[in-house]
């Protein structure tokens, strides 16, 4: 693409250099991924300040820069090498604006869901995708556990990536024949922007419990960061939104989108009722314009019967027959690391990506539902490091008061002691029911070694998660593969 034809969106302050003359063939905000007709964006992050590698970023032969501070940065630089400048008000904004240019605005040219909400981001993201695919339309994911375009995988790092990159991804998405793509949308990403300029067909909430503090501070800012996502939605789009949370009509209110509720009180526009689990799946109903549709999924719980229920009238709302969208929720594989039974022989372990106060109140709430005080509750858990410090203790006193024991452990201890954490943890507990053993390892093996033959063991905090990071270093961990070696150990 030619420079001036992206430089004809952008509401730069300053340009220096020939726009006309230069090529641009990738945008990028990291100065390691740069080469000649790169455009270079300088933003200045929590830890790193782009701008400091702009020199860096022009002797590798960038077409131009994007920056909104040159106060450190002699003209002479760009006019010397040839190299463009494009002085912003905020690279920050300027970059989503860039990238949806250059990748030829491709959130245009699909059908995209966006999710947002404290839990059930993933589950919904997974629901909503097989739907559209057993409706025949090829989709694309962004998300979590990974992004998908149709059923090729490409490894993810951040819930919602950068700007650029789902630009990048949904214009691969459009090329390779996707006609729909449902996103996790998360609250540092709507709080960062970078889903500006992005156009959703639809947007779904899930809920909203306290999370992510060490970043927002305060419940009202990620509040209000969710209620973004909805405030961008334009006319004819669609805003679903979970009525049984007492925040969602706050959240959706204002938006230019139609609006539709889901939950179980009488005024939900898809009513849910009749909701029963067990260790083989859920079922449940969902009456919607004067019809029930019955509806079943291998996934279990309460929460996930809302989940299926956003995706469904996602679905139904975008043009998917209803009893298509059934078959889709039916056909929905595990979401790895929600939720997910492990077994061997009659031992029972759940994998869970709960990892603050109210999800994993939740997930203990779904297995005493399952077990029915016939078969003791075993926990295994820890709290993440340079995160939210506040939730600690709460965890604690949850994990102990519901399970029959707890083994309290680390998560990703990052640069933290794991011991420190474990200290913050153990003391909101109350009662003597529980082992502190720091050794995520040996914690689960302790859990499984020691508990009751028919105990059910919850492995809280990290879910899908591959690795473990301590003192910045992640190296390989997975607790399912974790728990299925030392079930079978302990078989023999």
């Amino acid at each position: 693409m030619k420079l001036n034809e992206l430089l004809n969106s952008l509401k730069a302050i300053q340009v220096t250099g020939n726009p006309e003359t230069k090529e641009i063939d990738s945008i990028t905000i990291d100065s390691r991924e740069v080469k000649a007709g790169s455009l270079f964006v300088a933003i200045k992050g929590a830890n790193t300040d782009g701008h400091n590698f702009i020199l860096e970023c022009i002797n590798k032969g960038a077409s131009a820069i994007i920056l909104d501070n040159d106060k450190n940065i002699p003209e002479e630089f760009f006019t010397h090498s040839g190299c463009v400048k494009i002085l912003v008000e905020e690279s920050r904004k300027a970059l989503p604006l860039a990238a949806s240019v250059f990748y030829g605005n491709p959130s245009d040219k699909l059908l995209l869901t966006g999710i947002t909400g404290t839990k059930g981001k993933t589950t919904t993201a997974f629901y909503v995708k097989n739907i559209f695919e057993s409706a025949g339309m090829k989709s694309g994911l962004i998300g979590t556990i990974a992004n998908y375009i149709g059923e090729r995988e490409v490894k993810t790092m951040l819930t919602t990536p950068q700007s650029h990159t789902i630009n990048e991804l949904l214009n691969k998405m459009v090329s390779e024949q996707c006609r729909a793509c449902a996103m996790e949308v998360s609250s540092h990403a709507l709080a960062l922007n970078r889903v500006d300029y992005l156009t959703f067909a639809s947007a779904i909430f899930t809920n909203i419990t306290s999370d992510h503090m060490d970043y927002h501070k305060t419940f009202e800012h990620y509040f209000d960061s969710k209620k973004i996502l909805f405030t961008k939605l334009c006319p004819g789009s669609k805003a679903i939104y979970n009525l049984d949370d007492p925040n969602s009509v706050k959240l959706v209110a204002g938006t230019k989108a139609d609006k539709f509720s889901y939950g179980t009180g009488a005024k939900a526009d898809f009513r849910i009722s009749n909701i029963e689990y067990n260790l083989d799946g859920t079922t449940f109903e969902v009456y919607y314009n004067s019809r029930n549709f019955y509806i079943s999924t291998s996934l279990i719980g309460k929460f996930n019967a809302y989940n299926a229920t956003a995706a469904f009238a996602n679905a139904v709302l975008l043009g998917v027959d209803a009893d298509k969208a059934v078959e889709g929720i039916k056909n929905t594989p595990q979401v790895p690391g929600r939720f997910e039974v492990v077994s061997y022989k009659n031992r029972k372990v759940i994998i869970d990506y709960s990892h603050t106060a109210d999800s994993l109140n939740q997930a203990l709430a779904a297995v005493k539902h399952i077990v029915k005080g016939e078969r003791p509750i075993v926990t295994v858990f820890g709290c993440g490091g340079d995160r939210d410090k506040t939730k600690r203790p709460v965890m604690g006193n949850i994990a102990a008061s519901m399970s029959n024991f707890a083994y309290v452990t680390s998560d990703n201890p990052r640069t933290e002691n794991p011991e420190t954490i474990i200290d913050d943890i153990v003391a909101g507990i109350k009662t003597d029911n529980y082992k502190r053993i720091a050794g995520r390892e040996e914690a689960i093996k302790k859990a499984i070694f020691e508990s009751d033959p028919d105990a059910i063991i919850l492995i809280a905090g990290k879910g899908h998660e591959t690795y473990q990071e301590v003192n910045g270093v992640r190296s390989h961990f997975s607790d399912k593969e974790v728990a299925e070696k030392y079930l079978k150990e302990c078989q023999n």
